[in-house]
């Protein structure tokens, strides 16, 4: 035993010595945990893993089990070439439902867990795009896509073919919307339909909103009502001006059918995610206060249902929920929030309202209430998600999974801190320093300065596959992440205050910090300092040419906005615009010329690395090809690269590759 111990010491310590810096191939190789679902008694966990081939050196998708407690295990249950999907319980936990496509398209299958194959619970002529099942262990929600107007199923099919057997490939159109983010729009939409679970594969099922021509606004804002009889659902009411207004609102409407009643009528703005406590005392949701916008604060509406009073918790902690979990207890909820560079964990008591922060280190998510513990992924700056739990307090954190220990052995990170400055307007703005792989202080390190997208957003202490900080540090580029006035996690006033102000304080605050983070760590060589953005992110980096056009020696601007004008002209959501810019464009006090990056690019002098995706209709190829013009009119150097099948976001593991090549090329062109 002594010499098989020694033997895993010597192999440890080589693979310790053999780490090296982190790739684009050794990125796109890492495990993915996707969908994490809690068994009713809290005793096990189903979760989705899909591997990047590295170890295991597979690339398959399956569900595994995870039994909890000191004798934990995890065994596979699923060994299918199809993707597993949408993993819930059934209440008696003795099986699980998920779609997956194993015979022609996405359908639903349960699969017990005392043994035996997974039988197809759903044989619909539509695909399904999402479900849920009700406490009654046999009623169905569903998420189908289908002409609006139809009854029937039958009908959908019928305007399908009918649609096959056309002659042109005209789209016509006599509303908006007629695009969203990276692909047009057609005559059908998401509406939800519910069936009951029999002996047989359901083949039909009841829509609920028939004369709808609006979408619900997904699977994870429907919740069924203690009794199974009723469905609430968030979605947009049906009209002409959906592309510019957030009025998203809560209806219920019987499994029957019939009227469905606006429960939230009373609010003009956002409201989401509707849940019943397990009681079923309580129906609590999101909702935002302020009509258009989409970074408003969401807080947390509870209605008891026995009194009829309605109450925000925490009206004044200054935290926007993004979701939340009762508790076993029915009286206190947890939730997840961004919070000053991280997602972190709060408690809320129902009664009084109090908030206690339960778990603050890197980014949580999928959060689940498991009995007398919480269930949570988690990942950060040196870490990919993983399963993790802790006691209800916060206390006994422990990682449950450890899906890439082998991927994380070959590679050595860079150390990371987070650090605080005095901004615009005196304001305290945080950000977060990566160093080099293979830091050594006496050397100096040329910089990548990472402006975040949003542009209510932020760069914290998150693992991420297209703006991955830890790539340029393996690089040896010290990485700088400001987190601006407009960022999300640091109270609603912060994250307001860049609505009007595009090109204001957010320029101080990244100018400022640019300056702090010079002066305080000497290591790094502000001139070799390159800028790069996505999004706002690449906004700023046109804006920075014009603006600030001394301080870098290249920008590297993915997907910016260039021209503000044209933009609201191509854009889709137009509620985006209309609230963070001052309304329409031709509201004469709007803010389209004053922050228009393309009237100030006669001052433009930095070299520019412009990238853009043909099927980005957020951002349309237009703006990336117009700051590109203004390049190369100007004898500026530059580059474009467009990627034809991508849209706002470069997905395709391949196209990473070549984006981030051509990034650090271009960085080294001028850093080196």
């Amino acid at each position: 035993m002594k010499k098989l111990t020694l033997l895993a010491a010597s192999l440890f310590s080589c693979a310790a010595l053999a780490k090296g810096p982190l790739t684009v191939e050794h990125l796109n190789q890492h495990n993915k945990i996707g969908n994490v679902a809690v068994s009713p008694d809290g005793r096990s966990v189903v979760y989705s893993q899909t591997n990047g081939g590295f170890a295991p050196t597979d690339k398959s998708h399956d569900l595994y089990l995870m039994t909890l407690g000191e004798n934990r295990s995890t065994k596979r249950l699923t060994h299918h070439t199809s993707r597993e999907s949408a993993v819930q319980w059934h209440p008696d936990g003795r099986s699980i439902f998920f779609i997956a496509n194993r015979s022609g398209s996405n359908q639903i299958w349960q699969l017990s867990l005392e043994g035996g194959e997974a039988r197809q619970v759903t044989q619909l002529p539509l695909p399904v795009n999402g479900f849920l099942l009700a406490a009654d262990g046999k009623t169905l929600a569903l998420a189908l896509t289908v002409k609006p107007g139809c009854q029937t199923l039958q009908c959908t099919l019928d305007a399908q073919a009918k649609d096959a057997d056309k002659k042109d490939s005209a789209l016509a159109y006599d509303q908006l919307m007629v695009r969203h983010w990276d692909h047009w729009l057609d005559q059908y939409r998401e509406h939800l339909h519910v069936a009951v679970i029999t002996d047989k594969p359901i083949t039909d099922a009841k829509n609920l909103m028939a004369d709808w021509n609006t979408n619900i606004a997904g699977m994870s804002d429907v919740a069924f009502t203690p009794d199974s009889q009723q469905v609430v659902f968030s979605a947009k009411i049906p009209a002409a001006d959906q592309a510019w207004h957030t009025n998203f609102d809560i209806f219920q409407v019987p499994l029957t059918g019939g009227e469905k009643v606006n429960l939230t009528a009373d609010n003009p703005a956002w409201d989401a995610k509707p849940t019943f406590s397990n009681d079923g005392r309580f129906m609590a949701y999101l909702a935002m206060k302020k009509p258009g916008a989409e970074a408003d604060r969401f807080g947390l509406m509870l209605l008891d249902l026995v009194t009829g009073e309605k109450k925000e918790l925490a009206a004044n902690w200054d935290r926007s929920i993004s979701n939340y979990q009762f508790g076993s207890d029915n009286r206190t909820v947890y939730v997840t929030t961004q919070d000053v560079g991280q997602y972190s964990i709060y408690a809320i008591n129902t009664s009084f309202g109090d908030v206690v922060k339960v778990y603050g280190d890197g980014y949580a998510g999928n959060l689940h209430v498991a009995s007398d513990k919480l269930i949570f992924t988690n990942h950060r700056l040196n870490m990919p998600a993983e399963i993790f739990q802790a006691g209800l307090d916060g206390s006994q954190v422990q990682q449950l999974t450890d899906a890439n220990g082998e991927w994380r052995a070959a590679v050595q990170f860079g150390e990371f801190e987070q650090f605080s400055f005095k901004g615009a307007e005196d304001a305290t703005v945080y950000g977060y320093l990566v160093k080099p792989w293979n830091f050594d202080a006496s050397k100096k390190y040329p910089m990548a300065f990472l402006v975040h997208g949003g542009p209510q957003g932020s760069f914290g202490n998150m693992f991420n596959e297209r703006w991955n900080a830890q790539m340029y540090a393996a690089k040896g580029y010290a990485v700088v992440m400001i987190d601006f006035h407009g960022s999300t996690g640091y109270g609603q006033a912060f994250t307001d205050s860049i609505s009007r102000d595009w090109g204001g304080k957010p320029l101080v605050d990244l100018q400022k910090g640019f300056a702090h983070i010079l002066q305080t760590q000497p290591w790094i060589d502000g001139d070799r300092a390159c800028a790069l953005g996505a999004s706002y992110g690449g906004f700023m980096m046109n804006w920075i040419a014009g603006n600030w056009p001394d301080a870098f020696k290249c920008l590297v601007n993915h997907a910016g906005l260039y021209d503000m004008p044209s933009f609201y002209g191509s854009t889709e959501e137009l509620w985006f615009p209309e609230f963070d810019l001052g309304g329409p464009v031709w509201n004469p006090t709007s803010d389209y010329q004053k922050f228009n990056p393309a009237a100030h690019a006669d001052k433009w002098q930095t070299p520019m690395l412009v990238i853009h995706g043909l099927k980005d209709y957020r951002v349309p190829y237009a703006q990336g090809l117009g700051a590109f013009t203004n390049l190369q009119r100007k004898g500026i150097d530059s580059r474009l690269v467009i990627f034809p099948d991508e849209n706002h976001w470069i997905l395709n593991p391949d196209n990473r590759v070549r984006w981030y090549n051509e990034v650090f090329q271009w960085l080294d062109k001028y850093t080196q």
